[in-house]
């Protein structure tokens, strides 16, 4: 059994005091009216222009001047406002959809019957309870844009909906409580899910009763096929909504690849340390040496998604789909070109050599630009949306993210202490024991 460090613990705990402190003062430091905007904006442009103000006061101002003024000021407002909320937003879908990802590859495994896979299933169990609480929290937030809180959803503001044909055009589907019943419709399956392979896992592991593992098999193939539908509209309706008027036709697969890759980095990550602490001595080189080959797989599929999606709809040059990705290269120009130096480029150097895949400092050298990376890709997909221009990563972005990897950290590790760190009675076990690639 493993035992929950209290070095660990520590850690969780003051990551997530460090998150709350982080997001706290994005919200305390986001202005609170027009005049504050104003005033920021000035500093802005007496650094830019060397000392040259811009007034809304000057008397040679038009009056129609002066009111598209006060509009501009009202919309940068509104985007400085969203910017801590944005920041909690990305931070919170991401590590939740990171517990998602761990699930489903654990229902990979299991549908398909792997034999390599099996010495990892309690990893990814514990890994994955995440899911619970960070749904909840999830859905908090979503709440609280329905409720005014902020403007991440300009689709949820009935005052923009009442000046916008296009978007009242898809009023059928994007309305509130029609989200909100997806929503839980979404995350109550994969819960639902989530708890029943626990508890059969766990009840396999008491009895040796072969039907358990046949009610995880069938289980496992029915939530991938539910998953497969869910985590599509889940894309659309918490991200690619963001930009009402913008649509890809594979936008879910392209996030699906972004989270997926990193929740296997996830798994890897986790399995070194608890090796590295004297656990799990059934894990071999080669169980490390496939995790890392799916990370550079995947690298390279999440790669494929970006390009079709970017090169596709750049060449055509319609315009309500370029205009997504020329405001990102124009606004975004260091993360979006970023991004692909760290989820494409260096892994697929540091893990391309099969030897490589099996050296640890290397796996967390490509792990971390993984991580690091598709946070970064959350970013880009939620941020230009709800702040337009008016961003940076500052300290309520790294506060969020440190947060939620805490709370993450906390509650995956308590639920791994809580059973043996190898499902024994697992048909496949004995092979996943000895595996060698």
């Amino acid at each position: 059994m493993y035992t929950f460090s209290k070095n660990l613990k520590t850690l969780s705990f003051v990551l997530m005091i460090i998150g709350v402190l982080g997001i706290g003062y994005g919200f305390f430091s986001a202005p609170k009216t027009t005049a504050d905007v104003e005033k920021i904006l000035t500093e802005q442009a007496h650094h830019g222009n060397g000392g040259h103000e811009v007034s809304a006061a000057d008397h040679s101002v038009s009056e129609a001047a002066k009111a598209e003024h006060e509009k501009h000021l009202h919309h940068v407002l509104t985007q400085m406002q969203n910017k801590p909320w944005t920041a909690l937003y990305v931070g919170c879908i991401f590590v939740m959809l990171v517990s998602l990802g761990i699930l489903v590859f654990y229902a990979i495994n299991y549908a398909a019957s792997a034999g390599w896979s099996p010495v990892l299933f309690r990893v990814m169990e514990g890994l994955s309870a995440y899911l619970i609480p960070g749904s909840i929290i999830f859905l908090v937030i979503l709440g609280a844009s329905a409720a005014g809180a902020n403007h991440l959803f300009i689709w949820m503001d009935p005052e923009v909906v009442a000046h916008d044909t296009l978007i009242q055009g898809k009023s059928g589907y994007l309305n509130i409580p029609f989200f909100f019943i997806r929503a839980i419709v979404y995350i109550g399956g994969w819960i639902l899910y989530r708890m029943y392979v626990r508890k059969q896992s766990l009840a396999l592991d008491a009895t040796g009763d072969l039907v358990y593992h046949k009610k995880l098999f069938k289980a496992s193939a029915g939530f991938l096929a539910f998953f497969i539908v869910t985590e599509s509209m889940a894309s659309w309706d918490w991200i690619m909504s963001i930009d009402t008027h913008w649509y890809s036709t594979l936008f879910g697969w392209y996030v699906f690849a972004s989270f997926f890759v990193t929740a296997i980095t996830t798994i890897a990550f986790t399995t070194l340390y608890l090796k590295s602490k004297g656990y799990m001595e059934f894990v071999n080189t080669s169980h490390i040496h496939d995790l890392a080959k799916f990370m550079f797989g995947l690298s390279i599929f999440w790669t494929y998604l970006w390009f079709s999606q970017f090169m596709l709809q750049w060449y055509s040059n319609i315009p309500e789909e370029v205009t997504y990705f020329i405001f990102r290269i124009q606004e975004y120009n260091l993360p979006f070109f970023g991004m692909l130096l760290l989820n494409f480029l260096l892994p697929l150097l540091l893990l391309i050599n099969t030897d490589f895949k099996r050296l640890t400092w290397i796996v967390v050298m490509a792990g971390t630009c993984i991580i690091i990376g598709h946070y970064v890709d959350f970013f880009m997909m939620i941020s230009p949306g709800t702040v337009g221009g008016s961003w940076f990563i500052g300290f309520a972005e790294i506060g969020s993210l440190l947060f939620f990897v805490g709370l993450f950290i906390y509650v995956g590790f308590t639920a791994i202490s809580k059973a043996p760190l190898l499902a024994k009675n697992n048909p496949l076990i004995e092979e996943s024991k000895h595996f060698h690639y």
